[in-house]
């Protein structure tokens, strides 16, 4: 019987069957020491980056056809709990603090060859996603982008970077986030509750207009490394299942009522046009989240264990980890790679443009629309993903030249931050 008269069944199995043995290879390749449920996690919240940035991030054109930022949340106000399932920073500093606690306790070396080490792991793939875009800008334009898409790819692009510069400072805080947990426990991330709490109470409460504006930007540090605490003392096992439990409820509570009794704005991410939002910087309410979110994933830490002890489920956590900074660099690259040839079908600002991509996010045609390009993105992502991976993990061996790259990698990636910020 030949292959293409075989039961579908079978042609099935028989198509897998290698996506299953490279399955089980990984399987086999993992240390027994290995945290399958913290990868799991980890990579569960790098994949609600892109989906949130995809699903929540949306086009208008303009006559000229030039793509400027626009998001269904402007007129679906519906789509706010969305934003509290896809905000999962909370439970990635949760990990990243778990994890680095353990790096940190079995580093070989001094805490600042550590810390360098972890350092240019974030780096080199921010510095390569820039220095690719200020070299293909120029390009772009030249061949008809207009400067009004450049302008928005830059700003997409750069967006999400804000993270690693933060990540890199809550790293640095590992040697006393340690020695907090040793002395607190999982307590020892209350102070920094605390110090958002009072910072939302000036800049939201009664005396509102005589503080300054620049007040908020006290709670980046402490909003952040919140959970980053909390994953560090889980690491030191000072966070058991009751005290996974108080933050479960506690930060669902505190959640509720900054909703219905203080009003704080639904959304966890940024709408155009809003007077407040709740991440840049960081308010109680991304604390709260946060925490009910780290208590939920300690509790359920063994389930999810058992589960990726299935090497069909396992493969692709290893696969997201390997490629974290690439996808979290590249993401909105993806997404403009389908935005920007799209602009250019169906005219400027009279209604033209591809539904769900270059037209504007007001109806749930849009979103209908928006949910189909999602594989689309996905399938780009992934083929920029085999030539980014490069920055991510770059080859042995080549040593030639490498200061001078260095420094032209750094000039084009200043340029282009200059360019992206609106300062050129």
């Amino acid at each position: 019987m030949s292959a293409s008269a075989a039961p579908a069944p079978l042609r099935k199995a028989t198509a897998l069957a290698p996506l299953r043995k490279a399955a089980e290879r990984i399987d086999r390749q993992t240390p027994a020491h290995r945290d399958r449920a913290v990868d799991g996690l980890r990579a569960l919240a790098l994949l609600a980056v892109p989906t949130g940035h995809w699903l929540l991030g949306g086009f208008t054109l303009d006559s000229d056809g030039g793509l400027h930022n626009a998001s269904p949340l402007s007129a679906f106000g519906t789509l706010a709990p969305a934003s509290w399932v896809l905000q999962m920073l909370g439970i990635f500093f949760l990990v990243g603090g778990y994890a680095s606690a353990l790096s940190y306790r079995r580093r070989p070396g001094s805490a600042g060859a550590w810390l360098k080490g972890r350092i240019v792991r974030l780096g080199r793939p921010v510095l390569g996603v820039t220095a690719v875009w200020a070299l293909a800008a120029p390009v772009l334009y030249a061949a008809g982008v207009p400067e009004a898409s450049l302008r928005t790819g830059a700003t997409l692009v750069i967006q999400p970077l804000w993270f690693v510069g933060v990540y890199v400072v809550v790293t640095a805080l590992t040697p006393y986030c340690v020695r907090a947990a040793g002395r607190l426990g999982g307590w020892a991330a209350a102070p920094l509750l605390g110090s958002v709490a009072v910072v939302d109470f000036l800049r939201y409460g009664p005396l509102a207009d005589s503080v300054p504006s620049w007040l908020s930007l006290v709670n980046i540090l402490p909003g952040w490394l919140f959970a980053y605490q909390l994953g560090v003392s889980w690491g030191e096992r000072r966070i058991g299942r009751r005290g996974a439990w108080l933050l479960l409820a506690g930060g669902t509570l505190l959640f509720a009522a900054l909703l219905a009794v203080f009003h704080y704005p639904a959304s966890m991410v940024g709408v155009p046009g809003a007077a407040r939002t709740n991440s840049h910087p960081p308010s109680l309410l991304v604390l709260a989240l946060a925490a009910a979110q780290s208590g939920a994933a300690i509790l359920l830490r063994d389930r999810l264990a058992k589960l990726l002890a299935r090497p069909v489920l396992w493969a692709p956590v290893v696969v997201i980890n390997l490629c974290a900074m690439t996808i979290l660099c590249w993401h909105q690259t993806a997404m403009l790679a389908a935005a920007v040839p799209g602009s250019f079908v169906g005219g400027g600002g009279g209604g033209g443009g591809l539904a769900g991509l270059t037209t504007a996010p007001d109806s749930l045609g849009w979103i209908a629309a928006r949910v189909a390009w999602m594989p689309v993105f996905a399938a780009l992502l992934v083929g920029i993903a085999r030539y980014a991976r490069r920055f991510e993990h770059p080859p042995e061996g080549v040593r030639g030249g490498r200061a001078l790259r260095r420094t032209v990698t750094g000039l084009l990636a200043a340029g282009f931050a200059v360019f992206a910020l609106g300062l050129a």
